[in-house]
């Protein structure tokens, strides 16, 4: 029997060739890594190129000032700012009037709707009362019908409000603001009801028990801890009320009050060809506040719905 010593390194023997031996890994084939892996990346690019293409091209119509819609088709031919100034020395559509119009409608519905939203979540979610189970019911099938199909109905209502309390019937904001809230509570609070039972109860009923009111626990407890909800809906609701055309074209009726996609769709409602570079530079100026909301709330998005809620 050999003893190794710290003079006498031990040798490791490379293994024999046989049945004891370690078999080399074979490398695939081109068609084996894209029957398993490859067919993946291809539909990865594939996807890409058709999500970015739009918005290239309507980047390189807004700084094309002699493009058309038929003539836009080679990406960035030429760059220039002619879109963008004729956009602004406009005087009789206002674009700057109608950003601003936009960022004030957007920005107050997006507020309310978070709050008031966020406030009957709580009461469904904590509370029992009577017709909760009814009230929770009839949210899930408004869900069904789209506020498209009450266009006429809002119309004459909001008409015959004007003959009472002008300051919130046809062509005001105001009435188009509470017009949007009526629409967007009824998805926007099941939504985040849903996401107000993942909330633990128990930290209701500490709070409870150290003597707090709904109310302070509502905004001291709750409302840290479903902020990734509340950011969600706030960025949804803004987005979709930046790009909505059909029902804030049938309340405002004065072009100084109007929104962007309603006073942007009169540069391409009669001549197409010609206003295409100027319709595309306030599309992409339109953009702008979404991708900067967005990246500004994505923090909160990506935060987990209880962090922190046992620190302290």
């Amino acid at each position: 029997m050999t003893t190794l010593t710290d003079s006498q390194p031990a040798v490791v023997e490379p293994p024999a060739h046989g049945s004891g031996s370690i078999p080399q890994r074979r490398r695939r084939t081109f068609g084996q890594w894209f029957r398993h892996k490859g067919w993946r990346h291809t539909v990865g690019v594939a996807t890409t190129i058709f999500a970015v293409f739009p918005l290239l091209y309507v980047l390189s119509a807004a700084l094309n000032s002699n493009g058309t819609m038929a003539g836009s088709n080679v990406l960035f031919s030429r760059i220039d700012g002619g879109n963008f100034e004729a956009l602004f020395n406009n005087p009789s559509r206002p674009f700057g009037r109608w950003f601003v119009n936009t960022m004030v409608i957007g920005v107050v519905t997006s507020v309310a709707t978070v709050f008031l939203g966020a406030l009957a979540a709580y009461a469904f979610s904590r509370m029992r009362f009577t017709g909760r189970r009814v009230s929770l019911l009839s949210l899930l099938i408004l869900q069904m019908f789209p506020q498209l199909l009450a266009v006429v109905a809002i119309f004459l209502l909001l008409n015959a409000i004007t003959d009472v309390v002008p300051w919130l019937g046809l062509g005001s904001q105001l009435g188009l603001i509470m017009v949007y809230l009526g629409g967007a509570l009824g998805v926007n609070t099941y939504l985040m009801y849903g996401f107000f039972n993942t909330v633990p109860k128990s930290l209701d009923e500490a709070a409870r028990i150290d003597g707090a009111s709904h109310v302070q626990v509502f905004f001291t407890i709750i409302l840290p801890l479903v902020t990734p909800i509340l950011a969600v809906v706030g960025l949804l609701a803004f987005i979709g009320l930046s790009s909505e055309f059909v029902i804030a074209s049938v309340v405002l009726t004065d072009p100084d009050s109007q929104t962007l996609a309603v006073g942007l769709y009169s540069y391409v409602a009669q001549q197409r060809s010609e206003n295409w570079g100027v319709f595309a530079a306030g599309a992409v100026l339109a953009a702008v506040p979404v991708m900067a909301l967005f990246l500004f709330l994505q923090k909160y998005i990506t935060n987990g719905p209880t962090a922190g809620g046992v620190k302290g």
